[in-house]
Protein backbone atom coordinates (compact mmCIF):
# COMPACT_ATOMS: atom_id res chain seq x y z
CA UNK A 1 0.00 0.00 0.00
CA UNK A 2 0.99 3.73 -0.34
CA UNK A 3 2.06 5.40 2.29
CA UNK A 4 -0.74 7.79 3.11
CA UNK A 5 0.21 11.79 5.08
CA UNK A 6 -2.26 10.77 7.72
CA UNK A 7 -0.80 7.61 9.00
CA UNK A 8 2.66 9.05 8.66
CA UNK A 9 1.16 11.77 10.42
CA UNK A 10 0.23 10.06 13.04
CA UNK A 11 3.16 7.82 13.52
CA UNK A 12 5.33 10.55 14.07
CA UNK A 13 3.35 12.06 16.57
CA UNK A 14 3.11 9.05 18.50
CA UNK A 15 7.08 8.61 18.00
CA UNK A 16 7.09 11.93 19.61
CA UNK A 17 4.75 10.70 22.27
CA UNK A 18 6.82 7.34 23.24
CA UNK A 19 8.78 7.74 26.31
CA UNK A 20 10.39 4.33 25.50
CA UNK A 21 13.44 5.05 23.33
CA UNK A 22 13.42 1.35 21.90
CA UNK A 23 10.17 1.43 20.69
CA UNK A 24 11.23 4.85 19.56
CA UNK A 25 13.63 3.43 17.17
CA UNK A 26 11.76 0.37 16.61
CA UNK A 27 8.95 2.38 14.87
CA UNK A 28 11.21 5.01 13.66
CA UNK A 29 13.15 2.29 11.64
CA UNK A 30 9.56 0.93 10.03
CA UNK A 31 8.50 4.35 9.25
CA UNK A 32 11.84 5.22 7.14
CA UNK A 33 11.48 1.95 5.21
CA UNK A 34 7.55 3.05 4.46
CA UNK A 35 8.77 6.69 3.47
CA UNK A 36 11.42 5.00 1.17
CA UNK A 37 8.84 3.25 -1.00
CA UNK A 38 8.48 -0.21 0.85
CA UNK A 39 5.37 -1.65 0.59
CA UNK A 40 5.68 -4.59 2.80
CA UNK A 41 6.88 -1.57 5.71
CA UNK A 42 3.90 0.31 4.69
CA UNK A 43 1.27 -2.22 5.68
CA UNK A 44 3.22 -3.41 8.20
CA UNK A 45 3.01 0.13 10.16
CA UNK A 46 -0.44 0.17 8.95
CA UNK A 47 -1.25 -2.36 11.29
CA UNK A 48 1.14 -1.06 14.12
CA UNK A 49 -1.03 2.25 13.98
CA UNK A 50 -4.89 0.30 13.64
CA UNK A 51 -5.16 0.66 17.72
CA UNK A 52 -6.09 1.50 20.11
CA UNK A 53 -6.29 -2.21 21.55
CA UNK A 54 -9.76 -2.79 22.88
CA UNK A 55 -10.90 -5.06 25.68
CA UNK A 56 -12.12 -8.11 24.41
CA UNK A 57 -13.29 -11.49 26.11
CA UNK A 58 -10.54 -11.52 28.50
CA UNK A 59 -8.98 -8.02 28.72
CA UNK A 60 -6.59 -6.59 26.09
CA UNK A 61 -3.87 -8.65 23.66
CA UNK A 62 -1.93 -8.20 21.15
CA UNK A 63 1.84 -8.31 19.58
CA UNK A 64 4.80 -7.28 21.96
CA UNK A 65 5.86 -4.26 19.31
CA UNK A 66 5.98 -0.33 18.98
CA UNK A 67 2.65 1.21 18.12
CA UNK A 68 -0.76 1.84 18.92
CA UNK A 69 -2.21 -1.51 18.35
CA UNK A 70 0.65 -3.07 19.94
CA UNK A 71 1.52 -4.43 23.58
CA UNK A 72 4.03 -1.38 24.86
CA UNK A 73 4.98 0.84 27.33
CA UNK A 74 3.29 3.68 25.77
CA UNK A 75 0.35 1.73 25.27
CA UNK A 76 0.36 0.44 29.02
CA UNK A 77 0.95 3.93 30.73
CA UNK A 78 -1.71 5.15 28.73
CA UNK A 79 -4.21 2.32 29.75
CA UNK A 80 -3.64 2.35 32.83
CA UNK A 81 -3.81 6.66 32.86
CA UNK A 82 -7.51 5.37 31.46
CA UNK A 83 -8.23 3.00 34.11
CA UNK A 84 -6.98 5.39 37.13
CA UNK A 85 -9.53 8.38 35.33
CA UNK A 86 -12.08 5.81 35.43
CA UNK A 87 -11.46 4.49 38.87
CA UNK A 88 -11.42 8.11 40.40
CA UNK A 89 -14.76 9.20 38.22
CA UNK A 90 -16.34 6.03 39.99
CA UNK A 91 -15.53 7.58 43.24
CA UNK A 92 -13.23 4.48 43.80
CA UNK A 93 -10.08 4.99 45.82
CA UNK A 94 -7.55 2.37 47.42
CA UNK A 95 -5.43 -0.24 47.14
CA UNK A 96 -4.90 -1.85 43.49
CA UNK A 97 -2.60 -5.21 43.03
CA UNK A 98 -0.49 -5.65 40.05
CA UNK A 99 0.55 -8.58 38.74
CA UNK A 100 2.96 -10.07 35.70
CA UNK A 101 3.79 -13.30 33.89
CA UNK A 102 7.04 -14.21 32.41
CA UNK A 103 6.31 -13.16 29.06
CA UNK A 104 8.31 -10.75 27.00
CA UNK A 105 7.78 -7.06 28.17
CA UNK A 106 6.06 -8.41 31.22
CA UNK A 107 8.35 -6.77 33.81
CA UNK A 108 8.62 -3.66 32.32
CA UNK A 109 4.95 -3.49 31.41
CA UNK A 110 4.00 -3.89 35.54
CA UNK A 111 6.46 -1.76 36.43
CA UNK A 112 5.08 1.17 34.03
CA UNK A 113 1.53 0.15 35.31
CA UNK A 114 2.67 0.05 39.03
CA UNK A 115 4.36 3.67 38.53
CA UNK A 116 1.10 5.20 36.99
CA UNK A 117 -1.37 4.25 39.31
CA UNK A 118 0.77 5.24 42.30
CA UNK A 119 1.50 8.50 40.36
CA UNK A 120 -2.20 8.81 40.70
CA UNK A 121 -2.78 8.49 44.30
CA UNK A 122 -3.80 4.92 44.55
CA UNK A 123 -1.79 2.39 47.01
CA UNK A 124 -0.06 -0.07 44.39
CA UNK A 125 0.72 -3.56 45.81
CA UNK A 126 3.14 -5.41 43.45
CA UNK A 127 3.30 -9.27 43.47
CA UNK A 128 6.70 -10.68 43.83
CA UNK A 129 8.08 -11.33 40.61
CA UNK A 130 6.03 -13.65 37.74
CA UNK A 131 2.85 -15.15 39.64
CA UNK A 132 -0.18 -17.43 37.74
CA UNK A 133 -3.26 -15.03 37.03
CA UNK A 134 -5.41 -16.63 39.76
CA UNK A 135 -2.86 -15.66 42.65
CA UNK A 136 -4.01 -11.80 41.43
CA UNK A 137 -7.63 -12.48 41.29
CA UNK A 138 -7.24 -14.08 44.94
CA UNK A 139 -5.82 -11.12 46.13
CA UNK A 140 -8.13 -8.78 44.90
CA UNK A 141 -10.80 -10.54 46.93
CA UNK A 142 -8.94 -10.99 49.62
CA UNK A 143 -7.91 -7.95 50.55
CA UNK A 144 -11.26 -5.70 49.20
CA UNK A 145 -8.77 -4.13 46.12
CA UNK A 146 -10.47 -1.47 44.03
CA UNK A 147 -8.92 -3.19 41.01
CA UNK A 148 -6.01 -5.56 39.64
CA UNK A 149 -4.06 -5.72 37.08
CA UNK A 150 -2.10 -8.64 35.19
CA UNK A 151 0.03 -8.48 32.77
CA UNK A 152 -0.38 -11.42 30.86
CA UNK A 153 -1.22 -13.20 27.55
CA UNK A 154 -2.07 -16.13 28.68
CA UNK A 155 -1.99 -18.75 26.35
CA UNK A 156 -1.40 -17.07 22.93
CA UNK A 157 1.07 -17.18 20.92
CA UNK A 158 4.76 -16.17 21.96
CA UNK A 159 5.11 -12.88 20.47
CA UNK A 160 1.78 -11.40 22.04
CA UNK A 161 1.50 -10.12 25.25
CA UNK A 162 -2.07 -8.60 27.42
CA UNK A 163 -3.86 -6.63 29.90
CA UNK A 164 -6.03 -8.78 31.97
CA UNK A 165 -8.03 -5.93 34.34
CA UNK A 166 -10.09 -6.99 38.04
CA UNK A 167 -12.26 -4.66 39.58
CA UNK A 168 -13.65 -4.84 43.59
CA UNK A 169 -14.79 -8.15 43.96
CA UNK A 170 -11.81 -9.86 42.19
CA UNK A 171 -14.15 -10.39 38.58
CA UNK A 172 -13.11 -9.37 35.24
CA UNK A 173 -14.61 -6.19 34.09
CA UNK A 174 -18.21 -6.26 31.95
CA UNK A 175 -19.87 -3.51 29.76
CA UNK A 176 -20.41 -0.76 30.05
CA UNK A 177 -17.18 -0.87 32.63
CA UNK A 178 -15.06 -1.33 29.20
CA UNK A 179 -16.14 0.80 26.72
CA UNK A 180 -16.41 3.42 29.61
CA UNK A 181 -12.64 2.89 30.09
CA UNK A 182 -11.51 2.82 26.77
CA UNK A 183 -13.47 6.42 26.09
CA UNK A 184 -11.07 7.48 29.77
CA UNK A 185 -7.79 6.23 28.20
CA UNK A 186 -8.94 7.94 24.75
CA UNK A 187 -8.99 11.28 26.93
CA UNK A 188 -5.75 10.70 28.41
CA UNK A 189 -2.76 12.89 26.90
CA UNK A 190 0.67 11.66 25.24
CA UNK A 191 2.57 8.53 27.15
CA UNK A 192 5.20 10.58 28.07
CA UNK A 193 3.59 13.37 29.79
CA UNK A 194 1.59 10.68 32.46
CA UNK A 195 3.09 11.36 35.65
CA UNK A 196 4.68 8.08 37.69
CA UNK A 197 5.90 7.25 40.75
CA UNK A 198 7.94 4.76 42.28
CA UNK A 199 5.91 4.81 45.22
CA UNK A 200 4.47 1.69 45.67
CA UNK A 201 4.60 -1.76 48.02
CA UNK A 202 5.41 -5.06 47.18
CA UNK A 203 2.71 -8.28 48.08
CA UNK A 204 4.26 -10.44 50.89
CA UNK A 205 5.54 -13.75 50.32
CA UNK A 206 3.24 -14.76 53.26
CA UNK A 207 0.58 -12.78 51.35
CA UNK A 208 0.91 -14.87 48.51
CA UNK A 209 1.39 -17.97 50.81
CA UNK A 210 -2.39 -16.93 51.65
CA UNK A 211 -3.21 -18.31 48.28
CA UNK A 212 -1.56 -21.37 48.84
CA UNK A 213 -3.24 -22.71 52.08
CA UNK A 214 -6.32 -22.11 50.71
CA UNK A 215 -6.17 -24.12 47.79
CA UNK A 216 -4.57 -26.88 49.72
CA UNK A 217 -7.83 -26.62 51.91
CA UNK A 218 -10.09 -27.55 49.22
CA UNK A 219 -10.18 -31.41 48.86
CA UNK A 220 -12.91 -33.10 50.65
CA UNK A 221 -11.86 -36.57 50.21
CA UNK A 222 -9.28 -38.80 52.02
CA UNK A 223 -7.16 -40.64 49.41
CA UNK A 224 -4.15 -38.76 48.15
CA UNK A 225 -2.59 -42.16 46.71
CA UNK A 226 -1.97 -40.60 43.14
CA UNK A 227 0.68 -40.58 40.93
CA UNK A 228 0.51 -37.05 38.99
CA UNK A 229 2.28 -35.78 36.25
CA UNK A 230 2.19 -31.95 34.97
CA UNK A 231 3.37 -29.42 32.65
CA UNK A 232 3.29 -25.80 32.81
CA UNK A 233 4.16 -25.37 29.40
CA UNK A 234 6.76 -23.01 29.80
CA UNK A 235 4.49 -20.63 32.05
CA UNK A 236 4.35 -19.50 35.56
CA UNK A 237 2.25 -22.03 37.42
CA UNK A 238 4.34 -24.74 37.99
CA UNK A 239 6.18 -24.54 41.16
CA UNK A 240 3.26 -22.59 42.73
CA UNK A 241 1.42 -25.93 41.71
CA UNK A 242 3.50 -28.62 42.66
CA UNK A 243 3.31 -26.85 45.98
CA UNK A 244 0.08 -26.51 46.22
CA UNK A 245 -0.49 -30.35 45.51
CA UNK A 246 2.04 -31.22 48.05
CA UNK A 247 0.34 -29.11 50.88
CA UNK A 248 -2.74 -30.74 49.89
CA UNK A 249 -1.18 -34.20 50.40
CA UNK A 250 -0.57 -35.21 46.84
CA UNK A 251 3.43 -35.82 46.84
CA UNK A 252 3.76 -38.05 44.00
CA UNK A 253 4.15 -35.30 40.83
CA UNK A 254 6.54 -35.79 38.57
CA UNK A 255 6.88 -32.17 35.90
CA UNK A 256 7.66 -32.29 32.37
CA UNK A 257 11.25 -31.13 32.75
CA UNK A 258 11.31 -29.61 29.60
CA UNK A 259 8.55 -27.29 30.17
CA UNK A 260 8.79 -26.82 33.98
CA UNK A 261 10.81 -23.07 33.73
CA UNK A 262 9.26 -19.96 32.53
CA UNK A 263 10.53 -19.17 28.95
CA UNK A 264 8.89 -16.73 26.87
CA UNK A 265 9.60 -18.46 23.86
CA UNK A 266 7.52 -21.79 24.33
CA UNK A 267 10.69 -23.47 22.09
CA UNK A 268 8.46 -27.10 22.64
CA UNK A 269 5.40 -25.61 21.57
CA UNK A 270 3.53 -24.11 18.76
CA UNK A 271 1.05 -22.62 20.64
CA UNK A 272 1.38 -22.92 24.46
CA UNK A 273 -2.55 -23.39 24.87
CA UNK A 274 -3.56 -26.86 25.99
CA UNK A 275 -6.36 -27.07 23.58
CA UNK A 276 -4.26 -27.20 20.68
CA UNK A 277 -3.32 -30.23 18.78
CA UNK A 278 0.00 -31.52 20.03
CA UNK A 279 0.36 -29.02 23.29
CA UNK A 280 0.33 -31.81 25.39
CA UNK A 281 2.13 -34.69 23.83
CA UNK A 282 5.49 -34.76 25.87
CA UNK A 283 3.12 -34.66 29.17
CA UNK A 284 1.22 -37.52 27.73
CA UNK A 285 4.79 -39.38 26.96
CA UNK A 286 5.63 -38.68 30.24
CA UNK A 287 2.39 -40.12 32.07
CA UNK A 288 2.79 -43.29 30.32
CA UNK A 289 6.45 -43.40 31.12
CA UNK A 290 5.93 -43.05 34.76
CA UNK A 291 2.60 -44.72 34.71
CA UNK A 292 0.70 -42.02 36.55
CA UNK A 293 -2.59 -42.03 37.65
CA UNK A 294 -3.56 -38.73 36.22
CA UNK A 295 -1.96 -36.06 33.78
CA UNK A 296 -2.56 -32.29 34.34
CA UNK A 297 -1.76 -29.26 31.86
CA UNK A 298 -1.94 -25.73 33.12
CA UNK A 299 -1.60 -22.91 30.40
CA UNK A 300 0.90 -20.42 30.76
CA UNK A 301 -0.54 -17.91 33.23
CA UNK A 302 -2.04 -21.14 35.61
CA UNK A 303 -5.90 -20.14 34.78
CA UNK A 304 -6.55 -22.93 32.80
CA UNK A 305 -6.09 -26.64 33.79
CA UNK A 306 -6.77 -29.80 31.16
CA UNK A 307 -6.26 -32.93 32.70
CA UNK A 308 -5.36 -36.31 30.65
CA UNK A 309 -6.22 -39.84 31.35
CA UNK A 310 -5.26 -43.39 30.03
CA UNK A 311 -8.19 -44.56 27.73
CA UNK A 312 -9.56 -48.09 27.34
CA UNK A 313 -6.54 -48.83 25.05
CA UNK A 314 -3.88 -47.81 27.38
CA UNK A 315 -2.77 -45.08 25.22
CA UNK A 316 -3.22 -41.51 27.23
CA UNK A 317 -5.46 -39.26 25.70
CA UNK A 318 -6.51 -34.94 26.67
CA UNK A 319 -10.07 -34.85 28.33
CA UNK A 320 -12.19 -32.43 26.91
CA UNK A 321 -12.72 -29.41 28.68
CA UNK A 322 -16.62 -30.49 29.10
CA UNK A 323 -15.34 -33.68 29.90
CA UNK A 324 -13.83 -31.88 32.85
CA UNK A 325 -16.08 -29.49 33.85
CA UNK A 326 -18.95 -32.17 34.24
CA UNK A 327 -16.50 -34.16 36.64
CA UNK A 328 -15.31 -31.22 38.83
CA UNK A 329 -18.93 -29.88 38.75
CA UNK A 330 -19.95 -32.96 39.37
CA UNK A 331 -18.19 -33.33 42.57
CA UNK A 332 -18.37 -29.80 44.02
CA UNK A 333 -22.13 -30.76 44.13
CA UNK A 334 -21.74 -33.57 45.57
CA UNK A 335 -19.43 -32.38 48.51
CA UNK A 336 -21.00 -28.68 49.08
CA UNK A 337 -22.58 -27.92 52.11
CA UNK A 338 -24.32 -24.16 50.75
CA UNK A 339 -27.48 -23.94 50.64
CA UNK A 340 -29.52 -23.71 47.71
CA UNK A 341 -26.64 -23.69 45.54
CA UNK A 342 -25.37 -22.57 41.99
CA UNK A 343 -23.95 -24.09 39.06
CA UNK A 344 -23.09 -22.31 36.18
CA UNK A 345 -21.74 -22.87 32.41
CA UNK A 346 -21.57 -20.79 29.25
CA UNK A 347 -23.65 -21.05 25.93
CA UNK A 348 -20.88 -23.48 24.47
CA UNK A 349 -20.70 -25.61 26.71
CA UNK A 350 -22.00 -28.77 26.84
CA UNK A 351 -25.53 -28.82 28.37
CA UNK A 352 -25.11 -31.73 30.80
CA UNK A 353 -24.31 -29.84 33.60
CA UNK A 354 -27.85 -28.78 33.57
CA UNK A 355 -28.88 -32.53 34.06
CA UNK A 356 -26.65 -32.95 36.83
CA UNK A 357 -27.37 -30.12 38.51
CA UNK A 358 -31.39 -30.85 38.46
CA UNK A 359 -29.81 -34.00 39.78
CA UNK A 360 -28.38 -32.75 42.60
CA UNK A 361 -31.14 -30.38 43.61
CA UNK A 362 -28.75 -27.31 42.74
CA UNK A 363 -30.16 -24.17 40.72
CA UNK A 364 -28.13 -23.93 37.05
CA UNK A 365 -27.25 -21.11 34.81
CA UNK A 366 -26.01 -20.49 31.37
CA UNK A 367 -23.99 -17.29 30.48
CA UNK A 368 -22.34 -15.52 27.31
CA UNK A 369 -18.79 -17.01 27.00
CA UNK A 370 -16.33 -16.11 29.12
CA UNK A 371 -15.41 -16.39 32.77
CA UNK A 372 -16.66 -12.02 33.11
CA UNK A 373 -20.20 -13.25 32.51
CA UNK A 374 -19.76 -16.67 34.38
CA UNK A 375 -18.52 -15.30 37.84
CA UNK A 376 -21.76 -13.10 37.96
CA UNK A 377 -23.88 -15.70 37.29
CA UNK A 378 -25.94 -15.09 40.59
CA UNK A 379 -25.88 -15.46 44.45
CA UNK A 380 -25.07 -18.79 45.71
CA UNK A 381 -22.36 -19.62 42.85
CA UNK A 382 -19.85 -22.82 43.90
CA UNK A 383 -18.68 -23.92 40.46
CA UNK A 384 -18.40 -22.42 37.08
CA UNK A 385 -16.69 -23.80 33.97
CA UNK A 386 -16.39 -23.30 30.23
CA UNK A 387 -15.52 -25.52 27.80
CA UNK A 388 -12.18 -24.02 26.92
CA UNK A 389 -10.59 -25.43 30.27
CA UNK A 390 -12.05 -22.82 32.47
CA UNK A 391 -12.57 -24.06 35.66
CA UNK A 392 -13.73 -22.10 39.30
CA UNK A 393 -14.03 -24.45 42.03
CA UNK A 394 -14.14 -21.97 45.01
CA UNK A 395 -15.46 -18.40 43.83
CA UNK A 396 -16.13 -17.48 46.96
CA UNK A 397 -11.97 -16.68 47.13
CA UNK A 398 -11.11 -16.98 43.39
CA UNK A 399 -14.07 -14.92 41.52
CA UNK A 400 -12.71 -16.48 38.02
CA UNK A 401 -10.82 -19.49 36.81
CA UNK A 402 -7.81 -21.03 38.33
CA UNK A 403 -6.15 -23.40 36.73
CA UNK A 404 -4.83 -24.80 40.21
CA UNK A 405 -7.20 -24.92 42.58
CA UNK A 406 -9.49 -26.86 39.85
CA UNK A 407 -5.85 -29.25 39.79
CA UNK A 408 -5.96 -29.67 43.19
CA UNK A 409 -9.26 -30.57 42.86
CA UNK A 410 -9.45 -33.01 40.42
CA UNK A 411 -6.61 -34.73 42.16
CA UNK A 412 -9.04 -35.08 45.05
CA UNK A 413 -11.79 -36.73 42.70
CA UNK A 414 -9.15 -39.13 40.81
CA UNK A 415 -7.82 -40.30 44.10
CA UNK A 416 -11.17 -41.19 45.66
CA UNK A 417 -12.08 -43.03 42.22
CA UNK A 418 -8.37 -44.73 42.28
CA UNK A 419 -9.38 -45.82 46.22
CA UNK A 420 -12.85 -47.37 44.91
CA UNK A 421 -11.21 -49.22 42.27
CA UNK A 422 -11.90 -46.61 39.73
CA UNK A 423 -11.61 -43.89 37.05
CA UNK A 424 -12.75 -40.95 35.91
CA UNK A 425 -13.51 -42.42 32.31
CA UNK A 426 -15.76 -44.65 34.64
CA UNK A 427 -17.12 -41.41 36.20
CA UNK A 428 -17.63 -40.30 32.88
CA UNK A 429 -19.35 -43.57 31.91
CA UNK A 430 -21.50 -43.28 35.05
CA UNK A 431 -22.72 -39.70 34.04
CA UNK A 432 -23.98 -40.74 30.64
CA UNK A 433 -26.03 -43.86 32.12
CA UNK A 434 -27.36 -41.27 34.61
CA UNK A 435 -28.20 -38.35 32.43
CA UNK A 436 -27.90 -39.63 28.62
CA UNK A 437 -24.54 -39.53 26.20
CA UNK A 438 -23.05 -36.02 25.85
CA UNK A 439 -20.31 -35.63 23.66
CA UNK A 440 -19.05 -32.66 22.14
CA UNK A 441 -16.28 -31.42 19.63
CA UNK A 442 -15.27 -27.88 18.29
CA UNK A 443 -14.24 -26.91 14.66
CA UNK A 444 -11.72 -24.03 15.22
CA UNK A 445 -10.51 -22.18 11.58
CA UNK A 446 -7.55 -19.86 12.17
CA UNK A 447 -7.16 -16.34 10.45
CA UNK A 448 -5.05 -13.41 9.21
CA UNK A 449 -7.08 -11.91 7.20
CA UNK A 450 -9.58 -10.72 10.33
CA UNK A 451 -12.14 -9.50 7.81
CA UNK A 452 -12.87 -13.09 6.74
CA UNK A 453 -14.46 -13.94 10.39
CA UNK A 454 -17.11 -11.46 10.26
CA UNK A 455 -17.73 -11.81 6.31
CA UNK A 456 -18.46 -15.43 7.61
CA UNK A 457 -20.66 -14.56 10.54
CA UNK A 458 -22.78 -12.29 7.72
CA UNK A 459 -22.71 -14.75 5.53
CA UNK A 460 -24.13 -17.31 7.98
CA UNK A 461 -27.39 -15.08 9.30
CA UNK A 462 -28.15 -14.48 5.42
CA UNK A 463 -27.74 -17.93 4.22
CA UNK A 464 -29.00 -20.26 7.88
CA UNK A 465 -28.04 -23.88 6.70
CA UNK A 466 -30.94 -26.06 6.00
CA UNK A 467 -32.13 -28.90 8.83
CA UNK A 468 -31.49 -26.78 11.54
CA UNK A 469 -33.61 -24.00 13.48
CA UNK A 470 -31.50 -21.46 13.84
CA UNK A 471 -31.33 -18.35 16.27
CA UNK A 472 -29.11 -15.33 16.55
CA UNK A 473 -28.02 -13.82 19.53
CA UNK A 474 -27.27 -10.14 18.51
CA UNK A 475 -27.39 -8.23 19.86
CA UNK A 476 -26.45 -9.30 22.95
CA UNK A 477 -23.59 -11.11 21.59
CA UNK A 478 -22.45 -12.55 18.05
CA UNK A 479 -23.13 -15.45 18.49
CA UNK A 480 -25.56 -17.73 16.02
CA UNK A 481 -27.18 -21.61 17.33
CA UNK A 482 -28.42 -24.27 15.27
CA UNK A 483 -30.15 -26.92 16.66
CA UNK A 484 -32.03 -30.20 15.82
CA UNK A 485 -33.45 -33.03 17.32
CA UNK A 486 -30.13 -34.26 19.56
CA UNK A 487 -28.01 -31.88 18.02
CA UNK A 488 -26.66 -28.39 18.29
CA UNK A 489 -23.95 -25.61 16.99
CA UNK A 490 -23.02 -22.56 18.33
CA UNK A 491 -20.52 -20.64 15.91
CA UNK A 492 -18.89 -17.33 17.55
CA UNK A 493 -15.61 -15.59 16.60
CA UNK A 494 -13.01 -16.25 19.18
CA UNK A 495 -12.75 -13.30 22.18
CA UNK A 496 -9.07 -13.52 22.68
CA UNK A 497 -7.46 -15.10 19.04
CA UNK A 498 -8.00 -14.67 15.24
CA UNK A 499 -10.50 -18.02 15.04
CA UNK A 500 -14.01 -18.72 13.85
CA UNK A 501 -14.90 -21.58 16.38
CA UNK A 502 -18.18 -23.62 15.62
CA UNK A 503 -18.92 -25.79 19.21
CA UNK A 504 -20.74 -28.72 18.81
CA UNK A 505 -22.82 -31.17 21.13
CA UNK A 506 -24.76 -34.74 20.34
CA UNK A 507 -27.09 -35.89 23.40
CA UNK A 508 -28.41 -39.35 22.56
CA UNK A 509 -30.08 -41.60 25.70
CA UNK A 510 -28.43 -44.44 26.83
CA UNK A 511 -29.54 -48.06 26.38
CA UNK A 512 -26.28 -50.15 26.00
CA UNK A 513 -23.65 -47.75 26.36
CA UNK A 514 -21.13 -49.12 23.67
CA UNK A 515 -23.34 -49.47 20.91
CA UNK A 516 -24.75 -45.88 21.99
CA UNK A 517 -21.19 -44.29 22.12
CA UNK A 518 -20.42 -45.41 19.05
CA UNK A 519 -23.83 -44.24 17.22
CA UNK A 520 -23.32 -40.63 18.85
CA UNK A 521 -19.55 -40.78 17.72
CA UNK A 522 -20.73 -41.35 14.21
CA UNK A 523 -23.53 -38.56 14.02
CA UNK A 524 -20.81 -36.16 15.66
CA UNK A 525 -18.01 -36.82 13.52
CA UNK A 526 -20.95 -36.82 10.40
CA UNK A 527 -21.66 -33.21 11.79
CA UNK A 528 -18.22 -31.96 12.23
CA UNK A 529 -18.06 -32.72 8.47
CA UNK A 530 -20.89 -31.26 7.68
CA UNK A 531 -20.25 -27.67 9.96
CA UNK A 532 -16.68 -27.72 9.12
CA UNK A 533 -17.98 -27.76 5.01
CA UNK A 534 -20.46 -24.99 5.66
CA UNK A 535 -17.55 -22.69 6.94
CA UNK A 536 -14.97 -23.32 4.80
CA UNK A 537 -17.50 -23.50 1.81
CA UNK A 538 -18.18 -19.97 2.15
Amino acid sequence: MTLLPALRDATFRWIADDPSPDTRAELQAVLARAMGGDAAAADDLADRMAGPLTFGTAGLRGPVRAGSNGMNRAVVIRTTAGLAAWLRAKGHDGTVFVGRDARHGSEEFATAAAGVLAGAGFTVRVLPGPLPTPVLAFLVRRHGAVAGVQITASHNPPADNGYKLYLAGGGQIVPPADREIEAAIAAVPAAVSVPLSDDHLPVSDAEVDEYLERVASLPRGRSRDLRVVLTPMHGVGGQMAVEALRRAGFTDVRVVREQAAPDPDFPTVAFPNPEEPGAADRLLALAAEEDADLAIALDPDADRCALGVRDRDGAWRMLRGDETGVLLGSLVLSTVDTPDPLVATTIVSSSLLKSIAAAHGARYAETLTGFKWLVRAGEGLVFAYEEALGNCVDPQHVNDKDGISAAVVACDLAAGLKAAGRDLLDALDQLALDHGLHLTDQVSLRFTDLSRIGALMAELRRDPPAGFAFEDLLPEADVVRLTADGVRVVVRPSGTEPKLKAYLEVVEPVDDLAETRTRATAKLAALRDRVTELLTAR
